[in-house]
């Protein structure tokens, strides 16, 4: 997925919709991305990331509940630094 700028597809999508928290690409192709905010933005978000940018083949999506220092969000939502 890294090439077609879904993580700034994904950062506007969530500020848009009054979301917190993160998304970077893995060095596996992979994309990963924690997401605080109410249910029904969540959703609307998990929908656009579904579908992903132009240029862009999402093949799945996967959701976990987040535990411990990774449920911390300060706010906003930002790119962070592949990992």
């Amino acid at each position: 997925m890294q090439g077609v700028g879904y993580r700034e597809f994904a950062r506007r999508s969530a500020t848009r919709l009054g979301i917190s928290g993160w998304v970077r690409n893995r060095n596996n192709g992979a994309v990963e991305a924690l997401v605080q905010g109410a249910a029904a933005n969540i959703e609307a978000l998990l929908a656009e990331m579904r579908r992903g940018p132009p240029g862009s083949e999402v093949a799945h999506l996967r959701l976990a509940e987040c535990e411990g220092n990774e449920a911390e969000i300060i706010g906003g939502f930002v790119v962070r630094p592949t990992r």
